[in-house]
């Protein structure tokens, strides 16, 4: 026979009460642990309760300097950033229409008339779309400069969702290859190039710079389909009038 047992006291269990018993007992037990656990909790809480609020303090105070950091730090700062790129790209414009070019392009890297220029732009406003653009054009000046190494160092550290600056950062780092000898990188780039967009603008002139340095290095299949793929796909292109010589020749080489 089951019994419920209490320190210093026994009772015997008449028939038929033994599972209530038990049900009490167990009951009992459980609430028993419950209020033992929650004693414990309660002491627990009230001892580290200034961690705890000084835990939730910090969270709090995070996500407000983000916030604010995001509203009154870095929107301005943004908005900055758009002020002094407007100067330096307006000596880039001026610099790419012909007027004083050299200078010009100095100028609008390095800064001038109290305003920044790219470098100090993308020193500056670091994250910013205007340092991002900013990092562009920097590549862009030095190709013009003939200063092929930085103009890579550049326009590689370019990052953009935009597919047509994407095909035009990388053929222009095709460009600086080509001019410090080292065909088979700008053969890459140009390919690169025209793989990141298929517009009509910088397509076909990326197609054509990799068929032509492509067949100079012997790789004669890819650079007939690309000088045919301008054919097909861009008929109206400038290219397309220059190709069929090329077109032949590669063809009778097969």
């Amino acid at each position: 026979m089951a019994t419920y047992k209490k320190r210093g006291y026994k009772k015997s269990i008449a028939p038929g009460t033994e599972k209530q018993v038990e049900v009490e007992s167990t009951t009992a037990e459980v609430f028993e642990k419950l209020d033992s656990t929650a004693s414990r909790t309660e002491k627990w809480i009230s001892k580290f309760q200034n961690f705890i609020l000084a835990g939730v303090a910090i969270i709090a105070l995070s996500v407000l300097s983000y916030l604010g950091y995001q509203s009154y730090i870095f929107e301005p700062k943004k908005m900055e950033a758009v002020s002094e790129l407007s100067q330096a790209q307006y000596y880039f414009e001026l610099a790419i229409n012909g007027q004083e070019s050299d200078s010009l392009f100095r100028r609008a890297l390095n800064g001038g008339e109290g305003k920044y220029g790219f470098l100090d732009i993308i020193d500056n406003y670091g994250g910013t779309p205007a340092s991002k653009l900013a990092t562009y054009s920097a590549g862009m000046a030095y190709l013009n400069l003939e200063d092929y190494v930085n103009a890579i160092k550049y326009l590689d550290q370019f990052d953009t969702d935009d597919v047509m600056l994407k095909a035009l950062a990388k053929g222009a780092i095709g460009d600086a290859f080509a001019q410090i000898g080292q065909p088979e990188d700008a053969y890459d780039y140009y390919v690169a190039a025209f793989e990141s967009s298929d517009n009509s603008f910088s397509a076909p002139k990326y197609l054509f710079k990799a068929g032509v340095l492509g067949a100079s290095l012997g790789k004669n299949n890819a650079a007939l389909s690309y000088f045919k793929k301008i054919q097909s796909h861009y008929p109206d292109s400038a290219e397309a009038s220059k190709i069929e010589v090329q077109i032949g020749l590669l063809e009778n080489l097969n």
